[in-house]
């Protein structure tokens, strides 16, 4: 007979040992990972909480915006000048993400900020500093308080031929377009108007009042809050939209039920 070599015992391992090894991994991984970052932080200062001066706006323009408009505002072949365009406009073309610049267009369009509001803030006193402009308007320009059904008719007959009398914006010349206004905050309202940003004309005192441009307001940010008592909008394009609506659907049906009764009938 053959001797037979006892075999060593070895212990089993359980089928969840690998998984448990990997998650108790993961989590002193994690912890460590946790502990580093709350450190840095600690040893950093926080952007949120940090009001920040018209230095730091100077060296944040100079950094990020002086390629395009020069260093001391006065512009390149790739960015206009900015003198005297003022706070107001910064804050505006900034806030929308229309600047910093994504491509050359017909023109800027409309994206996520890539600044915080400080910074924002800090570049645009930078720039009044340097080269003062419009300013921030009281907040009572902005309350949307004033007479709505005034600021209706100065709106269609100023501004509806290019946004359209809803609001809703429409398409301009060479690719070129005027956005819709039905997200539009009261600052940007008023700086569209005073600045004249892009194809926008400019809307000064001796064009629209101070009070004429707070009825305005009032009537944009009242048809914002309240939606159209006409049903189905269908973009508020006007007969357009609607004629077309009306030419597939309406006169599509009566083909398909014309059809249907002729085929009954035979």
């Amino acid at each position: 007979m053959s001797s037979q070599t006892p075999r060593q015992k070895t212990g089993r391992r359980s089928k969840w040992a690998a998984a448990a090894l990997i998650g108790i991994g993961l989590l002193v991984t994690g912890g460590i990972y946790a502990g580093a970052s709350a450190a840095m932080a600690a040893t950093e200062p926080s952007s949120a909480s940090t009001t920040l001066t018209v230095e730091d706006g100077k060296k944040l323009f100079q950094a990020n915006c002086a390629t395009c408009h020069g260093l001391n505002l006065a512009g390149t072949p790739d960015g206009p000048s900015l003198y005297g365009v003022g706070e107001l406009a910064v804050e505006f073309q900034m806030s929308t993400g229309r600047m910093p610049l994504q491509m050359q267009g017909p023109q800027a369009p409309q994206k996520p900020a890539q600044f915080t509001e400080d910074q924002i803030l800090a570049i645009a006193k930078w720039v009044q500093s340097t080269s003062p402009g419009p300013e921030f308007p009281s907040d009572e320009i902005l309350d949307g308080k004033g007479d709505v059904a005034n600021g209706a008719e100065l709106f269609r007959v100023n501004c509806a031929m290019c946004h359209n009398v809803a609001a809703a914006g429409g398409a301009l010349t060479e690719g070129k377009y005027a956005p819709a206004l039905t997200s539009t905050s009261a600052l940007h309202m008023y700086a569209a108007m005073v600045t004249g940003p892009q194809n926008m004309p400019v809307f000064n005192n001796m064009t629209l009042t101070t009070d004429e441009k707070r009825d305005i307001i009032s009537a944009l940010l009242y048809l914002q809050e309240n939606e159209s008592p006409g049903g189905w909008s269908l973009g508020s394009l006007g007969p357009v939209s609607e004629g077309l609506f009306i030419w597939i659907f309406g006169i599509g049906s009566l083909i398909g039920l014309t059809v249907w009764i002729t085929a009954k009938s035979n």
